[in-house]
């Protein structure tokens, strides 16, 4: 990539450890909204710094896993730097080794996706990192990987979209006003998309579609804002998406969603999916512990099939954690079952994705959906982006839905 095609903010953060007034920082942290290029020009940054100034020592990449550390960073840096360096890379074995002007240098790759992850980086010395998405890290595995770096001249290289304000790392790395972020000596550099020349007016735009509430703030314009109030906010508006006197196309498929419960609540939700929006027809709710009565599986199944009657049903959406429901709907041999995708903080960013983009509608008849829309809520005593966990079995079912199906149909995004 040519400089003329860099941004100021791109080019400071990319030659930083060579210029004057910046280059005695032991760190860099770059903050701010998607698609703003600071993963591309850390990224080409870090490689010119270390083969610069190293010769055979290790280095480590490191994401959230290492899956999406290949996907976001490895295999699109051999495009950055195609030309410049010479890389030579051993997926299988999670490293590459790269070299230019008669140096030569090793970057591991690790993912610090849980509290356990720290242990995999245990005894390996560093001569620097670069922490990719650090937000989704957990501490513990960062302040492991930034205590391998022990040879003279390492310096600790930080990226991430913002998270809540009482997130660890903004205390610790990013707040201006923490003792513990003045103790840090490290350069701050914050961006936006307008700091990625390379995005057409267009693009932004629909990037600025993609996220509403406490998604934009972070995403968008880059703010680190805690959670709070009711989750999907004004992106559920019962004028907007409730429907009357609906009757699916010819061309309609059918699916179930359901958050399996036995003293909780069990809800279940029949979706019409059509080409420009998926509708929930009508749904099952039964709360065990409201009416005293527990349920068995083989009563929940009657429910299902009750539900469906008359409708051929595509696939079943169930709470990953439902084994036992799951093995009584696959005995029964009627239905095609599917582990729902259970990531609560995406699932959440999906729906308010389809609610503002007109993908995503009800019946009226669906009156608990409804009733959690106006309850959900963030948990602002957590200090963690968590939601309170009463009135969720029906945001829940939803939630399996939208981020199993939905999010493929009609966001196209994969995994």
């Amino acid at each position: 990539m040519m400089y003329t095609e860099l941004s100021p903010k791109q080019l400071q953060s990319m030659l930083w450890w060579s210029q004057p007034d910046t280059k005695n920082y032991d760190a860099i942290v770059c903050d701010g909204s998607v698609r703003s290029g600071k993963t591309m020009s850390m990224t080409v940054g870090f490689v010119l710094w270390s083969m610069k100034n190293f010769n055979n020592e290790n280095f480590v990449f490191c994401g959230k896993t290492i899956d999406s550390l290949k996907r976001n960073v490895i295999t699109p840096m051999q495009k950055w730097l195609e030309g410049v360096v010479k890389i030579k890379v051993n997926l299988s074995r999670n490293f590459i080794d790269i070299s230019l002007n008669g140096h030569s240098n090793r970057y591991y790759f690790f993912g610090g996706k849980d509290e356990s992850s720290y242990q995999l980086i245990q005894s390996i010395t560093l001569a620097g990192i670069l922490l990719d998405e650090v937000a989704l890290m957990p501490k513990s595995f960062v302040e492991q990987a930034l205590a391998r770096c022990s040879v003279n001249g390492s310096k600790l290289w930080f990226n991430c979209n913002p998270d809540s304000s009482e997130h660890w790392f903004f205390r610790e790395w990013v707040d201006e006003n923490s003792e513990k972020t003045k103790n840090k000596n490290r350069l701050h550099l914050h961006f936006t998309m307008d700091d990625n020349f390379s995005l057409s007016d267009e693009v932004k735009q629909r990037y600025e579609r993609m996220y509403s509430g406490v998604f934009y703030d972070r995403y968008i314009l880059g703010l680190w804002v805690l959670a709070e109030g009711l989750v999907y906010g004004t992106a559920f508006r019962k004028e907007r998406h409730i429907v009357e006197n609906y009757t699916p196309s010819d061309n309609a498929v059918y699916y179930v969603s359901v958050d399996y419960g036995t003293l909780n609540p069990c809800s279940m939700g029949l979706w019409a999916v059509e080409k420009d929006r998926a509708v929930r027809i009508k749904e099952y709710y039964y709360d065990g512990r409201r009416k005293s009565v527990q349920k068995t599986d083989e009563e929940y199944y009657s429910a299902l099939e009750k539900l469906v009657d008359g409708f051929n049903i595509k696939n079943v959406i169930v709470d990953p954690s439902a084994a036992s429901f799951i093995t009584t709907i696959k005995k029964h041999g009627k239905f095609s079952v599917r582990k729902a995708r259970n990531d609560v903080l995406n699932g959440i960013r999906t729906i308010m994705n389809l609610l503002d983009n007109d993908r995503l509608f009800f019946c009226a008849n669906c009156k608990d959906t409804i009733r959690e829309f106006a309850l959900y809520r963030w948990d602002e005593k957590s200090g963690k982006d968590a939601v309170i966990k009463e009135n969720d079995h029906a945001m829940d079912d939803l939630r399996y839905f939208c981020y199993t199906v939905l999010r493929r149909i009609f966001m196209n995004e994969e995994g």
